[in-house]
Formats: C-alpha cells, sequence, structure tokens
C-alpha cells in the first residue's frame, strides 16, 4: 500500500521554493518559513507568483513529486514531473479503448454510475441529518429523480445519450444545492452552477476545490503509468486531462461539494473573506483560501472503508486505490472498472 502523502500548497506571494538537501524549503524575502522533508510530500501546488529553483523541480521530478502552478484563482497553468512511470502496454491499452466507441461509452457509464450514486447519498443525507432546515420534499424528489436517472443508465447507450442523462442529473442536484446550505444563507446563496469564473461564493468555493481534486487524481493516475490525458467519457482534446476529469466525476459529490456545504454551515468561510471584482467574477482572499486548504487536507485524513475493496483507507488514498483499479480493469484483471460509491 502506497503511504499516505500530504501536498504541500503555496500560496504566499513572492514565495521561493528550493532544495537544501532532502528538504524541500519555502523562502519568504530570503527568510525560511517552511522545511519540509521529500519523501513526506506527494505532490507541490503553487498559487499565483510563486518561483521555483531548477534544482528542486529536478530533485522533485527525480522522487517522483509533481509540482504544478495555479493563478491565485485555482485556474491550472503547468506542471513539472519526471518521466512517465510504468507499463508502456498499459497505455497502449488504454489508448486502444479509448478509441472504441463502446468500450468507451461502457467506461463512462460506470463512472457516471458512481457520480450519481454519490449526488443521491449527499441529498439523502442531507434530508436523514437537517430535515428541519430544508425543504425535505423538493430534495427527496431529486433524490428519486436521479433514482431515475441512475435506472436509465443501466440500458445499451451512446455516449452522447450518457451525456444527456449526466446533464439531466446535474440539473436536478444542482436545483437543490441551495437547500443543502443550512446557514448564512443570506450570504451564501446558490442559484446555479457558474464557472469561468465563479460568479458568486458558493461557485467560487466548488470551483476551487474541483481544481484540488484534478489535482490529486491526475497525480494518481500518473503514478500508476495511465495518460491523464486520453480519457473515456471526456473526449480528447488539446490540454485537457480527459481521463482525469473523467475520474474526478465520482469524488466531486462525495468530497468537493460535501466540503464545500461543511465550510459554508460550520462557518468555517464568512462572506467577508470573498471579495467580487469588477467582471463579476468572485475570489477568495488569502485567509480564505488556506482555511480551504487546511480543512480539505484534513478532510483528506479521514478513513472510510473501501465499497469494493472493503478496507479503511483514508480518503486522501482513494485517488489512488480507484486508479490502481483502472490499471487493472484495462490489463484485464477485473471484468469494470468499480467505481467509487459512497454508501
Amino acid at each position: 500500500m502506497k503511504k499516505h502523502l500530504n501536498t504541500l500548497f503555496v500560496t504566499t506571494q513572492g514565495a521561493y521554493l528550493a532544495k537544501e538537501g532532502e528538504t524541500v524549503v519555502v523562502k519568504v524575502e530570503k527568510e525560511i518559513r517552511l522545511r519540509v522533508p521529500i519523501h513526506t510530500i506527494g505532490g507541490i501546488v503553487c498559487f499565483g507568483n510563486i518561483m521555483c529553483s531548477p534544482f528542486l523541480m529536478g530533485f522533485c521530478a527525480e522522487r517522483d513529486v509533481a509540482i504544478s502552478f495555479l493563478t491565485e484563482r485555482g485556474r491550472f497553468l503547468a506542471r513539472v514531473q519526471g518521466p512517465v512511470s510504468g507499463n508502456v502496454l498499459l497505455r497502449r491499452e488504454q489508448y486502444r479503448r479509448a478509441d472504441d466507441m463502446n468500450v468507451s461509452a461502457e467506461m463512462a457509464k460506470a463512472v457516471l454510475t458512481g457520480k450519481l450514486a454519490n449526488c443521491r447519498t449527499v441529498l439523502q443525507r442531507a434530508t436523514r441529518d437537517h430535515s428541519d432546515k430544508l425543504n425535505a420534499d423538493e430534495v427527496r424528489e431529486a433524490s428519486q429523480r436521479i433514482s431515475g436517472s441512475l435506472q436509465s443508465l443501466q440500458s445499451d447507450l451512446s455516449l452522447n445519450v450518457l451525456r444527456g442523462i449526466e446533464g439531466e442529473a446535474a440539473h436536478t442536484y444542482f436545483s437543490v444545492f441551495d437547500h443543502l446550505i443550512t446557514s448564512q444563507k443570506e450570504d451564501f446563496i446558490f442559484r446555479g452552477r457558474n464557472r469561468r469564473p465563479p460568479l458568486d461564493h458558493v461557485n467560487c468555493l466548488l470551483s476551487f476545490l474541483y481544481t484540488l481534486v484534478l489535482h490529486d487524481v491526475r497525480s494518481a493516475l500518473e503514478s500508476v503509468g495511465l495518460d491523464p490525458a486520453v480519457g473515456f467519457l471526456h473526449r480528447d482534446r488539446p490540454g485537457r486531462p480527459g481521463l482525469a476529469l473523467d475520474m474526478m466525476e465520482e469524488f466531486r459529490p462525495f468530497l468537493a461539494d460535501r466540503l464545500t456545504l461543511s465550510l459554508i454551515n460550520l462557518t468555517q468561510v464568512q462572506k467577508k473573506g470573498f471579495r467580487e471584482m469588477e467582471s463579476g467574477a468572485v475570489l477568495m482572499d488569502d485567509d480564505t483560501r488556506k482555511a480551504v486548504l487546511v480543512a480539505y487536507q484534513k478532510r483528506k485524513q479521514d478513513e472510510i472503508l473501501h465499497p469494493f475493496l472493503e478496507e479503511k483507507v483514508t480518503i486522501g488514498l482513494l485517488f489512488h486505490m480507484q486508479a490502481l483499479l483502472l490499471a487493472r480493469c484495462l490489463r484485464g484483471d477485473l471484468d469494470g472498472y468499480p467505481t467509487f460509491i459512497w454508501k
């Protein structure tokens, strides 16, 4: 079992990352603020104007620690990593199956089954735990409609039809998402999903957390030798990590959506931590961003029983375990991809 490693998030503008022996050093105005042993890090994510020494980048590449560069808003810019690991035969099989539309549809169906089942569980748990604080009837009705969408996935369907089912289910899910916000209702209003840029506080949190999940999923796929760019549901497009976006779907509701709701409902983030730009885009301030990053890292330390492997694992390891299961599926060791379904 792979050791659970943390992601180092660097948000202080003007910070400089360097190598000192077997450690990563973070300096701000030539003063050392942090020193972290390389073996405790699974990845480094830099937000905004962060600089890295070439020696550190080479060192991280040797140790299989990817460095990602994002804007302050969380938009992906670039990634530095070492040679792709894993058997080339695995990647060739991935490409062959992605070229087969029938196989791609079956893989997409598995991914969407996980996503829709986890969306339904988010709604069901909300009505069970907070029925006195929300419109339980509307949330239950949405849950039932998603159950209908799940049932539709059992048929032999094309990719386009599958995307249509996903789109309808996502609309149903987000149409009642505002009901799941049970505190700070006046400051955190959700009227629907928007992005690039996010136009309200809730969408700002969702987009930022989706970026973090995507980073971890992509790293997990690369660690087992899969190509994160070649997906089944998300088809090839230059610069788009299609397979990472595929696998990310099953983790969106379980991890990112639930954490967004927790941050708001437990008052871990507040309206004053956001600012609206002239363009209408909503951004987090530094303190709020750090609070979200800390909460994300803590959530990754929580344990859960893996539904397929039936063993307890930390949430942060789920990405790697699902990547391993996908690789086994592509090699023919499993009859199908056992998507992560939260129970």
